[in-house]
């Protein structure tokens, strides 16, 4: 009492009569020339398929290296992080601030005169990372430069020079004990 599925497909009302004859003749005409050896593969399917194997695998290799840099990234700020953790000197809770440019933007640190003055020489680093600031030794600041050089804060900038260039007031006297 099984049906074929033709006759299913006619009972269902899915297909005409007209339609399950065609179809039926495609696939004699099909199973004819495979029988003589008459089917020639399709060139342009073939390229089509080569075309998109080659497209994904281009795809993979562009993914994988941006996993790959994702990752390189990932490991770098990880080295910071821990360079940073290990060797920061201790913030100092005093009245006394360290004013500083950072990305446009004045900031400020909490030092003492001391610490001040190893800022100004150089003998110590201001370290951005993760929103703080800390401060390093020098030899520190080379290897977390040598990682990622957008986390030192360079008190020395170029665009400072760049700007005293063009300041109408470079020729006035500004006092040394000038207090705000």
């Amino acid at each position: 009492m099984s049906m074929s599925l033709r006759e299913q497909l006619l009972a269902a009302g899915l297909v005409s009569k007209k339609q399950a004859k065609q179809a039926e003749h495609q696939q004699r005409q099909q199973h004819h020339h495979q029988a003589k050896g008459k089917v020639a593969p399709d060139k342009d399917r073939q390229r089509a398929a080569q075309q998109a194997q080659a497209a994904k695998a281009a795809r993979d290799q562009e993914l994988n290296r941006q996993r790959q840099e994702a990752a390189e990234r990932k490991e770098r700020a990880l080295q910071i992080k821990q360079l940073i953790a290990e060797h920061r000197l201790p913030k100092l809770e005093t009245e006394d601030y360290f004013n500083f440019i950072d990305r446009g933007k004045v900031r400020r640190m909490s030092v003492d005169a001391a610490r001040r003055e190893q800022i100004i020489r150089g003998d110590v680093v201001i370290v951005r990372f993760e929103g703080r600031y800390d401060v390093v030794l020098p030899a520190i600041a080379e290897r977390i430069r040598e990682c990622d050089a957008r986390v030192i804060v360079s008190l020395g900038s170029s665009q400072g020079a760049a700007a005293a260039e063009d300041d109408p007031y470079k020729d006035y006297v500004v006092p040394d004990d000038l207090m705000w």
